[in-house]
């Protein structure tokens, strides 16, 4: 079992580790009582609210584009340091929001 630590449940229960270390984390959840406790912990903390602007701000996604900027993004059309801006946000901070959001719509500009 690999060593999860309580940020890594932190992120898990924020959708924001890679694919295969979500997946390792599931894993050892199922196995391990105990690691859900701890998970239960987190959960329990973070309900009882970081009310920092930093918790906010990552809890509201502040930072992420709209919808209609994602598919402006798609297109290639708007304001280019708003497109650079999502290309960042998309490509270097890896926002995982963003691309599934993004994914579903190109999955849509597919239909």
């Amino acid at each position: 079992m690999p060593n999860i630590t309580r940020q890594m449940l932190r992120d898990y229960l924020h959708d924001a580790l890679p694919e295969a270390e979500m997946a390792a984390v599931e894993k050892a959840l199922r196995g391990s009582p105990d690691l859900r406790k701890l998970l239960d912990g987190e959960r329990d903390e973070e309900d009882r609210g970081d009310h920092t602007v930093g918790a906010i701000w990552r809890r509201e996604r502040v930072s992420c584009p709209a919808r209609d900027q994602l598919g402006g993004y798609l297109l290639g059309a708007g304001d280019p340091d708003l497109l650079d801006y999502v290309e960042f946000h998309i490509n270097v901070i890896g926002c995982p929001y963003c691309q599934a959001n993004l994914d579903d719509l190109r999955k849509l500009q597919g239909e």
